[in-house]
Formats: structure tokens, C-alpha cells, sequence
């Protein structure tokens, strides 16, 4: 099954936890918080753990996030977590991972497995889709 949908983040907050011990490498490491509201064929809120090595001045660099989501896919309610990944080089995306943690699915979502991407348009448009099995 596909389920295809639009988010919008609706908090980014960056946190004061540092790795340990603190290492120098060429990009600043940071963790945050994010939440957002999704519309669409999938319909509810997330809550993330975001992590990145990130160069603000190029734009260039790597994040890996941990998103627990709770609404409905196509109409079946319910919460899961996945994870995703990406790098850029500060005007493309590459090396992309999208993965729904197997075992975290509840409700009508009980099994769900799969995959999936998201993207930002041209316009700033934040879209995603999931490629799902429910077990």
C-alpha cells in the first residue's frame, strides 16, 4: 500500500546536549527536537529526535532522525516509529534512508513494515510518502 501526504514542521528546537567527550571535527554536530502536522493520506503529528553534522554557512552536511508518528494512513489509525537520513551538499539531497521500525506499529498500524521518502518542492512544499505492508 502507498499512502502520500504533506507536513509541515511546527517546532524545531534545537537542544544544549553535546556528544561526549566533545570531538572537533570539521562540521558542528547538533541535536533538536522537531514536531509536525501531516495532511494528506496521512493524517496526524509526529514527534522527532533530530541529529546533524551541519555547515550553516554552505548548507552542506548530514542528519539522521528518529520520528515517532501517531495518526492514520489511508484512513487506519494508529503510531509507529521510522527513521530517515539524508546528506547535501547544500542544494541537492543524496544518500537518502527511510525505514518504519519493524515491531512499533499500534492499532489499526499493528505490523506495519516498510519504507518511504519525503521532500521539500521548489516552492518550500515539505511532502512524504510511505510504502507500507500491515502484518
Amino acid at each position: 500500500m502507498k499512502a502520500i501526504g504533506t507536513f509541515e514542521v511546527t517546532a524545531f528546537d534545537p537542544t544544549e546536549l553535546t556528544p561526549q567527550p566533545p570531538v572537533v571535527t570539521g562540521m558542528p554536530v547538533g541535536i533538536s527536537t522537531m514536531t509536525k502536522a501531516y495532511a494528506g493520506e496521512i493524517e496526524g503529528l509526529s514527534a522527532t529526535l533530530f541529529t546533524a553534522a551541519f555547515d550553516m554557512s554552505t548548507g552542506a552536511g548530514t542528519y539522521l532522525a528518529m520520528e515517532s508518528f501517531e495518526g492514520a494512513l489511508n484512513g487506519k489509525a494508529g503510531a509507529f516509529n521510522f527513521v530517515h537520513s539524508a546528506t547535501t551538499g547544500g542544494t541537492d539531497r543524496t544518500d537518502e534512508f527511510f525505514h518504519i521500525v519493524p515491531g512499533s506499529g499500534t492499532g489499526e498500524l499493528t505490523g506495519i513494515t516498510g519504507t518511504g521518502a519525503l521532500y521539500v518542492d521548489a516552492e518550500g512544499g515539505h511532502h512524504i510518502w510511505f510504502e507500507y505492508e500491515l502484518g
